[in-house]
């Protein structure tokens, strides 16, 4: 999504941080003369901030959001807006007019595509046709590519109509025998990306009962991969919920049944396998499984399900964060042995949101690792700086995974020997803030 902000820096040509700095901080001198406010005086934001705003994947903070408001005088809820398509955005009222007949010019078309489903899949009486099925795999295949991208809110709903579309045509006998397994192929990828919608809801119970389904699906579809696939997720909801035995089961069984797979899901159960025993303070087991995952790596050859990509794939950056988050849960590391290497090349690589494993949960996910590596070291200043992208995350994409992680520099900070500093004081009140019970709907890191 281009959004307005990113349109007006392009048209500026202040894509260049060192072009973009100068105007942001003479923007924030004036404002700072303006509203007697001298702490704006020397606003600076970091680069990793500065390409977050740029790709929509972060609101300013309060300060910040101060100097971009009054540098181009559109509200922090406009200028994060999608960008008109063909606007001249100094035109004030008339953008946002124009803004306003497209937003409901989109919201027509998603009208119409979703009445043309309905009479796809209505239309074709007595059995089934290619096009109702190309319809479920061309959805199989957006809803994968945006679901670690996006806010859950921008996909749930097409995602909850694709399954039960799913569900309605295996159930309705009007598939061919040829065409069955496709469709339980199609319903366990929209079963399995259901579940972890469910778990990112902070609904663990609706979560497994959707695995589960999408693990019925799979065993009727043949697919050893899909099955090892939901193996996997149900280790992932256990990890994230606490339950570390759990995970541990989930994640050994799969790859016990499952050792004639060859995709990247052969790396994932193994790196799920390290952070279970992790979880539980099992450093032999955590190293064996991590031993495990390279080997596995070595022998990976890309499937089906890696051609889909998203959440369906685990490139080696994932495992790279897999293990170093295996390595800060047994209590290793700090800034200057290899794990901190590791942990500062893990945010690295989820720094680029154009690079296609990226995903907004992982990154933030690294740089919580990051910063309880720094905290070991008694880095504070150097958590602060890695924590703060994720603390300036919008409510929307403060998911239960990414709470989870923030709260483990809490407990790290609580450690700390800087822990009575005005500073770690701040910072852990801004966790504290930053963690509700309830947790809005956003993609888990994975």
């Amino acid at each position: 999504m281009t959004t307005l902000f990113r349109r007006l820096i392009d048209e500026q040509e202040l894509r260049d941080l060192r072009a973009f700095l100068p105007r942001f901080a003479e923007q924030a001198r004036l404002l700072a003369e303006r509203d007697g406010d001298v702490r704006l005086a020397t606003l600076e934001p970091a680069a990793s901030t500065f390409e977050a705003w740029y790709y929509g994947q972060r609101l300013p903070n309060r300060d910040a959001r101060r100097v971009l408001v009054a540098w181009f005088g559109h509200s922090i809820e406009r200028l994060w807006a999608p960008a008109p398509e063909a606007a001249d955005a100094s035109r004030g009222g008339a953008l946002d007019r124009e803004g306003a007949d497209l937003h409901e010019m989109r919201r027509g078309a998603a009208m119409a595509a979703r009445r043309a489903r309905d009479f796809a899949l209505g239309a074709e009486q007595g059995q089934l046709g290619d096009e109702t099925l190309g319809y479920l795999q061309d959805e199989v295949r957006r809803i994968a590519e945006q679901y670690p991208r996006v806010p859950l809110s921008t996909v749930f709903d097409d995602l909850a109509a694709a399954q039960s579309d799913a569900f309605r045509l295996i159930e309705g006998g009007r598939a061919r025998p040829s065409q069955m397994r496709q469709l339980h192929v199609l319903a366990t990828l929209l079963s399995w990306h259901m579940a972890k919608a469910c778990h990112d809801l902070g609904d663990e119970s609706s979560a497994m009962m959707h695995a589960r389904a999408a693990g019925v699906s799979a065993e009727q579809a043949e697919h050893p991969a899909l099955s090892a696939l939901v193996h996997g997720l149900k280790s992932l909801i256990s990890y994230w919920s606490g339950r570390g035995e759990d995970a541990l089961f989930h994640a050994r069984r799969g790859a016990a049944e499952y050792q004639q797979v060859h995709g990247t899901v052969s790396v994932w159960l193994p790196s799920l396998e390290a952070r279970a025993a992790a979880l539980l303070g099992d450093a032999g087991g955590a190293a064996a499984a991590v031993e495990q995952a390279a080997r596995r790596r070595e022998r990976v050859e890309p499937d089906d399900l890696d051609e889909l990509g998203g959440l369906l794939t685990f490139p080696v950056e994932k495992e790279l964060y897999y293990r170093v988050e295996t390595e800060v849960l047994l209590g290793q590391g700090a800034t200057g042995t290899a794990t901190g290497a590791a942990a500062e090349q893990a945010v690295a690589a989820f720094s680029n949101p154009d690079a296609p494993f990226w995903a907004f949960g992982d990154e933030a996910g690294a740089r919580c690792n990051l910063a309880v590596v720094r905290l070991h070291d008694d880095e504070l200043d150097g958590a602060v700086d890695a924590l703060r992208p994720v603390l300036d995350l919008p409510p929307a994409q403060r998911n239960r995974g990414i709470v989870v992680s923030a709260q483990r520099v809490h407990r790290a900070l609580a450690h700390s020997p800087a822990r009575s500093s005005l500073l770690a004081r701040e910072l852990r009140e801004e966790i504290t803030q930053y963690s509700p019970s309830a947790p809005p709907p956003a993609a888990l890191p994975r």
